[in-house]
């Protein structure tokens, strides 16, 4: 089974719904035949590039949200990642730029087998620990955690060696249903927008597999009545 989500750097909901997706599948009775790949879908594109912002002029300049609004709309998604066992996750006091190198260096990454390890890395670096994503050095140095070879990935950073590709994932997502991120699809058959919890999830996972997975019932033998392997349904009288 193959698993693909769509997420943007710097979303709280995209580091949370990643949680989820992987405690769903931890959780999940085939999980050891179950293929996660994460997808980028930029969100920041607008921002300037090499500027950075504060998650309250975000949300103001962008989305109209201040004050009170603002303090309750991120504290909230704090505490649904605190009760997940994910702490600290600082959303609200935190910086956002634009992301386009980020989802660069996440390409590259994958391209070098480390899809995963990258995704979870940026988004510990970034909401667990409050460390800039955005620039090069940045980029690099989480690289270099990852076992990542530091000049290959400012050659390919450099060079905007992904950055096309970057762009064909989001279009991709666009063109299977997405609005925003998360956007969650589950072998090609169900489409999952926001951050949904690990049991929805679950069920998720279970209704494909089940789907892709019929089960067959092999005819044959003799089972008119009880004995070593098994016992017929008693013959209506």
């Amino acid at each position: 089974m193959k698993i693909e989500i769509w997420s943007e750097v710097t979303c709280p909901w995209c580091g949370l719904g990643s949680h989820r997706l992987g405690r769903a599948v931890e959780r999940f009775e085939h999980g050891n035949e179950v293929e996660v790949v994460h997808h980028s879908f930029p969100l920041g594109s607008s921002f300037p590039v090499g500027e950075t912002f504060s998650v309250r002029e975000a949300l103001l300049r962008r989305h109209g949200i201040g004050g009170s609004q603002a303090e309750a709309s991120t504290r909230r998604i704090e505490a649904l990642a605190a009760a997940e066992g994910l702490t600290p996750y600082k959303v609200l006091d935190n910086l956002v730029a634009n992301t386009d190198l980020a989802h660069e260096f996440l390409a590259h990454a994958s391209a070098e087998g480390k899809n995963r390890e990258a995704w979870d890395a940026i988004f510990h670096a970034y909401f667990g620990q409050a460390r800039p994503v955005f620039a090069m050095d940045d980029l690099l140095d989480l690289g270099q955690e990852i076992g990542l070879d530091r000049e290959g990935t400012r050659r390919a950073l450099t060079d905007h060696r992904y950055q096309r590709q970057v762009g064909d994932d989001a279009a991709r997502a666009q063109r299977l249903g997405a609005t925003g991120a998360p956007f969650i699809v589950v072998d090609a058959r169900y489409g999952i927008s926001g951050a949904q919890d690990s049991d929805g999830l679950l069920d998720v996972l279970r209704t494909a597999w089940n789907e892709s997975h019929p089960l067959t019932l092999a005819t044959g033998g003799d089972a008119a009545v009880c004995g070593p392997d098994g016992c017929a349904v008693p013959a209506p009288n």
